[in-house]
């Protein structure tokens, strides 16, 4: 992973999956939803889908840049651009190769390379993550990479493969897509990022993986 700022952390959603909350004896789901039906501050909230088409064939990063206004964003929004307000600020994600800057605007981050698929046509869809210590994920699996990027809290993520832990300020997860897995958020202190998934636009961005099972990693 080539990038100068400081790396991106785990975060604590996924999009289009049910969330689960730790909060009562009993468990109560609830699924990511479009942050116009937004109810309170904690959950999963959709905040954007783009379509971004064939990328190029040069490694691909997501940059993350912040604005004072909306408007200063929408001027510096590109083709592979979108705006967001989510977490107290004015974002400008960009999905690009890694030299790509914009004209204006604070450099957040630039998280990278991500694992895709030449000649695929992808979208992007974005996800703002609250979630308080306990709150988990059941298997799930999406078209393509996902990436986060925390601004505080940490979290664990089982997969297939084994586990991963971030955490704000922490090295940079991206998992590639098709992996199941399984998030919970640790520690004790609230989760709060901002998420990508980065995929197959002839496909759902996520799916849930029936056929995986999590041996229980992050509960060690």
């Amino acid at each position: 992973m080539r990038t100068s700022f400081p790396r991106i952390t785990l975060s604590l959603a996924c999009a289009a999956i049910v969330v689960t909350f730790f909060v009562t004896p009993v468990a109560v789901a609830q699924m990511c939803r479009p942050v116009s039906e937004r109810t309170g501050e904690v959950g999963c909230w959709i905040m954007a889908n783009t379509q971004l088409g064939q990328l190029p064939k040069k490694p691909i990063f997501w940059h993350l840049y912040t604005y004072s206004t909306r408007v200063e964003a929408d001027v510096a929004k590109g083709p592979r651009g979108t705006v967001v307000e989510s977490l107290g600020k004015v974002w400008l994600f960009t999905i690009d190769v890694e030299e790509w800057r914009s004209s204006s605007g604070e450099r957040v981050a630039a998280i990278g390379p991500l694992p895709i698929t030449a000649d695929v046509k992808y979208s992007s869809q974005y996800m703002e993550a609250i979630f308080t210590p306990g709150m988990t994920a059941p298997p799930h699996r999406h078209a393509g990479p996902e990436a986060w990027y925390t601004l505080t809290g940490q979290t664990c993520l089982e997969t297939s493969e084994g586990y991963l832990t971030g955490q704000a300020g922490g090295p940079a997860v991206i998992v590639r897509g098709g992996l199941p897995m399984h998030l919970t958020a640790t520690g004790k202190e609230t989760r709060r990022a901002l998420v990508l998934i980065l995929y197959d636009s002839s496909q759902p961005p996520t799916t849930p993986a029936k056929d995986w099972v999590p041996i229980g990693l992050c509960q060690k």
